[in-house]
C-alpha cells in the first residue's frame, strides 16, 4: 500500500474545512487511502455519512511543467460533459477535490482492448472532440517539438544518427495531412494513458486533464492505440466506432497521428535524459523504433493509394 504523506493530511484537513458543505477529513483519517500516481499524490476519502471524495495534491515541481489554470479549463469542460468525475474544488496550485467514481477500476491495456470498451472509448473521445468548445489552451505538437529540440541542443544530448532524415519524413507527412485533411483543432485530452481511463459502475471515464488543449482529435485515438498496444483489428474497431464508417483517408490520418505521437514523445524523452537517465534513453529508443516502423507503414500504404507526399 502506498504511504500516506503526513503533510498531505494537514492540507486535506485545511481544504475540507475551507469548502462549505464538506465533512472534515480529520474525523475520518482511518478511512483515507492513497491512490496510484506518478507526478501527483491522490487520496480516496470515505466519510462517516458515506460521502466519498478524491483529493489530489500536486507533486513537487509540477508547477514548472503544468499550467494549472489551463488544466482547470479542460477539467471543467470534461465534467460538464459527464466524462470525468464531478469537480468540487480546483485550487490555483493544482490541488483538486472530486467525487469518487463508484466502483472505480483503473484500466489496463488488456481491458482497453475489449470490444465493448473500445466502443466506450470512441464515445468519450467523440463527446469531448465534438463539443464545439474552444478552450483557448494550445497544444501545438510541432511547436512543442521545436522547443524540445532546443532543450536537447542546449543540454548537448545526442539525437539518433538518422534523426534529420526521420524528421524530414515526418515533415512531409505533416504537409500532406495539412493539405489533404486540413484537420480542425478540437479540445483534446492529449495524454490518454491506460491509467487515465477509469471504469465506474455505470460507464467509462477519462481523468487527469493536465496536458489537455486544442489539437487534432485524431491524436487522442492514435495515443490510445499506442498506449494500449492495439493490433490492426482493434484499430479498425476504434476508427469504425469513432467515425461511424470505414474511411481510407481517415485511416491514413490515424496512422499519421501515430507518427506524430511517437515523434513528439521521443523528443520529450531525449530532453528529459539528464534527469531520468537510462530509463529515459530506453523509452526514447522504444518510441523512435516504433516511429520508424509507422513511417515505413505509411509510405507503403501511401504508394498503394497513390497519395502524393
Amino acid at each position: 500500500m502506498s504511504v500516506i504523506v503526513e503533510a498531505d493530511l494537514t492540507l486535506i484537513n485545511k481544504l475540507t474545512k475551507d469548502i462549505p458543505g464538506l465533512p472534515v477529513a480529520a474525523d475520518t483519517s482511518r478511512n483515507i487511502r492513497r491512490l496510484g500516481g506518478l507526478t501527483n499524490r491522490s487520496y480516496h476519502l470515505v466519510f462517516a455519512d458515506g460521502e466519498e471524495l478524491v483529493v489530489r495534491i500536486p507533486g513537487e515541481g509540477t508547477e514548472a511543467i503544468i499550467n494549472r489554470k489551463n488544466e482547470k479549463i479542460s477539467t471543467e469542460l470534461a465534467c460538464e460533459l459527464g466524462i470525468d468525475a464531478k469537480l468540487i474544488y480546483f485550487g490555483d496550485d493544482g490541488s483538486k477535490i472530486s467525487k469518487y467514481i463508484p466502483g472505480a477500476v483503473t484500466m489496463t491495456a488488456d481491458q482497453l482492448r475489449q470490444p465493448e470498451v473500445i466502443k466506450q472509448i470512441a464515445e468519450v473521445l467523440a463527446k469531448i472532440h465534438h463539443s464545439g468548445q474552444d478552450t483557448g489552451v494550445p497544444f501545438n505538437v510541432f511547436t512543442m517539438a521545436e522547443q524540445y529540440e532546443s532543450i536537447i541542443a542546449d543540454l548537448r544530448v545526442p539525437l539518433f544518427e538518422d534523426y534529420e532524415q526521420t524528421k524530414e519524413s515526418v515533415s512531409r507527412i505533416k504537409g500532406w495531412l495539412d493539405q489533404a485533411i486540413k484537420p480542425a483543432l478540437q479540445p483534446c485530452h492529449n495524454d490518454p494513458l491506460c491509467e487515465n481511463w477509469i471504469m465506474g459502475r455505470d460507464k467509462l471515464y477519462l481523468v487527469d486533464w493536465e496536458y489537455a488543449g486544442m489539437n487534432d482529435g485524431m491524436w487522442d485515438l492514435a495515443a490510445v492505440s499506442i498506449e494500449a498496444e492495439y493490433d490492426a483489428d482493434c484499430d479498425r474497431q476504434l476508427l469504425a466506432a469513432y467515425l461511424g464508417a470505414d474511411n481510407q483517408l481517415e485511416a491514413m490520418h490515424f496512422l499519421a497521428s501515430k507518427i506524430f505521437v511517437d515523434y513528439l514523445w521521443t523528443l520529450w524523452a531525449k530532453a528529459r535524459l539528464p534527469y531520468g537517465g537510462q530509463a529515459m534513453e530506453d523509452w526514447a529508443q522504444k518510441r523512435y523504433t516504433r516511429l520508424k516502423k509507422f513511417l515505413a507503414e505509411f509510405t507503403g500504404k501511401a504508394g498503394g493509394l497513390g497519395l502524393m507526399l
